[in-house]
């Protein structure tokens, strides 16, 4: 089936989802990072989940190749299994909602693909939440009073521009005058992450993060070859109990 045909089916599938993933303890869960357009990452991580809940932590596309064939099969994996495959929105994601570059894939598309495609996957669910405290999100957290308000949030709102373009760092700040990513601190990461119920969070998007922060509660994952050969998923087998980001199991691919 071509991307357009996947784009429609799966906005008609998911035109009123939950804008959480909500994660079952009893099934063991594997988060993917960001993929951007490696098509032999997807499909191993892809591999490596087998049976298990899989989330794909956003950012499927542009930056590599095969974007396209990328963003087809991922498509195809939710809607053959919508149980199982959950894809997160990233930044790359909403090309509808805000222009960034580089977006190679975005670019190459006619503009009734743009429409069809971009209204797509502005259906994506911001976050996974697992019962263990795991939450799993792309960028950062929301200032939000519960993880239910996510369902919310709308694209363009601050805090979906958190969810999607927020990075982490040692101090909060303004948003980065060229890019427009806002900044947050460990103080942020704290509240946050209390009011939304998250022990541990895993996430991509921000390639100068260290792979650990805030006391080893926050997990920055890639598995896209465009930020080097070491690319990783991250494991949660079933009904571990989870203190820190170091329970789970970092695994190359």
């Amino acid at each position: 089936m071509d991307l357009l045909r996947l784009a429609r089916q799966f906005e008609r599938s998911f035109a009123t989802g939950d804008r959480v993933v909500r994660l079952s303890h009893d099934r063991k869960t594997v988060f993917v990072g960001d993929i951007h357009g490696d098509l032999d990452a997807f499909e191993r991580a892809l591999a490596a989940a087998g049976d298990a809940a899989v989330v794909f932590l956003g950012d499927l596309v542009d930056r590599g190749p095969l974007s396209r064939d990328v963003l087809e099969r991922a498509l195809a994996a939710k809607l053959e299994r919508p149980e199982a495959v959950h894809i997160l929105m990233g930044n790359h994601e909403a090309w509808a909602a805000a222009k960034f570059r580089p977006a190679d894939f975005w670019q190459s598309l006619s503009p009734g693909e743009v429409k069809t495609v971009g209204a797509a996957l502005l259906r994506l669910p911001f976050a996974a939440s697992h019962p263990a405290g795991v939450l799993g999100v792309h960028g950062a957290l929301p200032d939000l009073a519960s993880l239910d308000l996510v369902s919310s949030v709308s694209p363009g709102d601050p805090a979906w521009r958190a969810i999607t373009w927020g990075d982490w760092g040692e101090t909060s700040g303004a948003a980065d005058p060229a890019s427009g990513r806002p900044r947050f601190g460990p103080g942020d990461f704290r509240e946050r992450s209390a009011r939304l119920g998250a022990r541990v969070v895993v996430r991509s998007h921000q390639p100068d993060a260290p792979t650990y922060q805030f006391d080893d509660r926050c997990l920055t994952l890639f598995t896209s070859s465009s930020y080097g050969e070491s690319r990783q998923i991250a494991i949660l087998p079933r009904g571990r109990c989870v203190q820190t980001a170091r329970d789970l199991d970092l695994v190359r691919i």
